[in-house]
């Protein structure tokens, strides 16, 4: 596995646990920035869009435009996939 695919999949893990663990299990694109920057992982907002998008087309999580904002709810499956109860490709599995 490259650098680069580890990142993105924990990457995706940090966005699903944030959101699981965030009030209303939402969070916006701004949140899900500074969250990811908190876990270590200093990347663009486009970066954070993808992902999301990708998420989004995963079935782990809606998307909802909010003045120009994406606005993220964490899906069951989403929740499973954060809390280690399933696995899906492109995502890294938590540690117990």
């Amino acid at each position: 596995m490259s650098l680069k695919q580890l990142l993105q999949e924990d990457r995706r893990l940090v966005i699903l646990r944030v959101l699981n663990e965030s009030a209303g299990y939402t969070a916006n694109e701004s949140i899900l920035d500074s969250a990811l920057d908190a876990y270590g992982h200093k990347v663009s907002r486009d970066v954070v869009l993808a992902e999301l998008a990708w998420l989004d087309e995963q079935g782990l999580l809606t998307l909802e435009e909010v003045a120009k904002t994406q606005v993220a709810r964490v899906t069951q499956r989403g929740i499973d996939v954060a809390e280690g109860q399933a696995q899906h490709p492109g995502v890294k599995r938590p540690r117990p």
